[in-house]
C-alpha cells in the first residue's frame, strides 16, 4: 500500500457515497454531493501526479486508477439518468464509449500493445467531470448557468465517440488482426 493507491481506494470509497446523497432528498444534497464528486476527482488527479513524481506505480494502480474512474463516473451518470437530469441515450453513448474502449485496451494488452491515453481522451474526461460536476449542483444552485450542463452533454457525447473513433483508427488494424 501506498500514497497514490489510498487515494485510489478513497475514490472507489466515495462512489457509494456519492450513490446515497444523489438518492437522497435532504436539503443541500445538491451540494454534498457535488463536494464528494470534486474530492474523488481531485483524488484522481493527485494520485497519478504522486505516484509518478515519487515512482510508486504499480500494476494494481495502474489496474485500480481506470477502474475507480469509471465507477465514478458511470454511477453519477446513472443516478443523474434516475433524476431525469442526463438523458439515457446520452448516458448510453458515454457509458458504452468507457466498455468499448476498455475492452479495445484489454485486447490489446493481450497482445503486448499499451494504447496510452490520448489528449481527446482526456479532453473527453475534463467535459465529462466538468459537466457532471455543473448537472450535480442543479439548476437551484447554478441558476441560468445551469445551461452550461446541457452544452457539456453534448460535448461529452462528441468527445466520447471522437475520441473511442480515434483509438479504433489508430489502433484498429493491429489489435483486431489475427496474429498476437
Amino acid at each position: 500500500m501506498n500514497g497514490p493507491l489510498a487515494l485510489t481506494y478513497l475514490r472507489i470509497l466515495a462512489v457509494p457515497v456519492l450513490v446515497i446523497l444523489l438518492l437522497s432528498n435532504f436539503r443541500g444534497y445538491h451540494i454534498a454531493a457535488f463536494a464528494v464528486f470534486l474530492l474523488a476527482t481531485l483524488t484522481d488527479t493527485l494520485d497519478g501526479f504522486w505516484a509518478r513524481r515519487k515512482k510508486q506505480i504499480t500494476v494494481l494502480g495502474q489496474l485500480l486508477d481506470p477502474t475507480a474512474d469509471k465507477l465514478l463516473i458511470v454511477s453519477a451518470l446513472i443516478c443523474l439518468v434516475g433524476s431525469g437530469a442526463v438523458p439515457a441515450w446520452m448516458a448510453v453513448i458515454i457509458i458504452g464509449r468507457e466498455i468499448a474502449v476498455t475492452g479495445f485496451r484489454a485486447m490489446a494488452s493481450a497482445k503486448g500493445i499499451n494504447i496510452p491515453a490520448s489528449a481527446l481522451g482526456k479532453i473527453k474526461m475534463i467535459l465529462e467531470t466538468t459537466t457532471i460536476g455543473v448537472l450535480l449542483l442543479g439548476e437551484g444552485v447554478l441558476g441560468g448557468l445551469y445551461v452550461l450542463s446541457k452544452v457539456g452533454l453534448w460535448l461529452t457525447v462528441v468527445a466520447a465517440l471522437v475520441s473511442a473513433a480515434e483509438h479504433y483508427v489508430r489502433y484498429g488494424r493491429t489489435v483486431l488482426s489475427g496474429r498476437s
